[in-house]
């Protein structure tokens, strides 16, 4: 895992995360979210640099689309909860949908 210069502070806050668009049952707790991104569990590899579309699960049942770069890629043991540890950040996230985000890291 890279060193911790981070902006944000991390919060283990009740958001949800999926690749855009895929299933429901696919969607696993976001890890350590901040107003600057977030880490994830995934099974798909990716690589530093790759762009992803994320639909983001709030506790209020509220829902936000974002884009984010993927900046750390970390693969874990078989018995994980997924094959890889990754760290993203937000690269196109509304205005309003940031607020919505911060207000529920505010909550935690």
């Amino acid at each position: 895992m890279p060193d911790d210069r981070r902006k944000f502070p991390r919060l283990q806050a009740p958001v949800f995360c999926r690749p855009a668009g895929r299933s429901l049952f696919g969607r696993r707790q976001a890890l350590d979210v901040s107003g600057g991104g977030l880490r994830l569990y995934a099974d798909d590899a990716h690589a530093p640099g790759d762009r992803l579309e994320l639909d983001l699960f709030l506790p209020d049942q509220g829902e936000i689309n974002c884009r984010v770069e993927v900046v750390w890629v970390e693969p874990l043991p078989p018995d994980a909860p997924a094959r890889f540890d990754i760290g993203v950040k937000f690269v196109e996230l509304a205005d309003a949908d940031r607020q919505r985000l911060e207000a529920t890291l505010k909550r935690e």
